[in-house]
């Protein structure tokens, strides 16, 4: 009994870690192809084939085995590094934009995350 409960825990478990990869693989069909060249990742079809494969991984392979791993780090790579970057350049908030696309007018090098540093007066 005990082993058919860890079975449906990890089936479950797997179910959830398809759904994750699907979600990114759509993010990723979602954005811009000119986006991953400005925030200089790979391409937009570089990371569709990935994350395609990824999510094919996850769903016909058991957690148990070593490929869904790699499968899974991939999609973490993709939702903490190139998603953020992406997404900054595309709209939906967030992200970390390069000098190039920030608003604003630039600003000092003395400049603080407040404003201007103004030493210790």
């Amino acid at each position: 009994m005990l082993i058919n409960g860890f079975y449906s825990v990890l089936d479950l478990v797997s179910r959830a870690l398809f759904l994750f990869a699907l979600f990114a693989f759509v993010d990723a069909a979602i954005r811009r192809p000119d986006a991953y060249r400005a925030m200089e990742k790979k391409s937009k079809t570089f990371w569709l084939v990935v994350l395609g494969i990824s999510a094919a991984v996850l769903w016909f392979l058991s957690l148990v085995s070593f490929l869904p791993l790699i499968a899974l780090v991939a999609v973490i790579v993709y939702m903490v590094d190139v998603r953020p970057a992406v997404r900054g350049i595309t709209g939906g908030g967030g992200g970390v934009r390069p000098r190039l696309f920030r608003r604003g007018g630039g600003g000092s090098s003395s400049d603080g995350p407040y404003g201007p540093y103004n030493g210790r007066r």
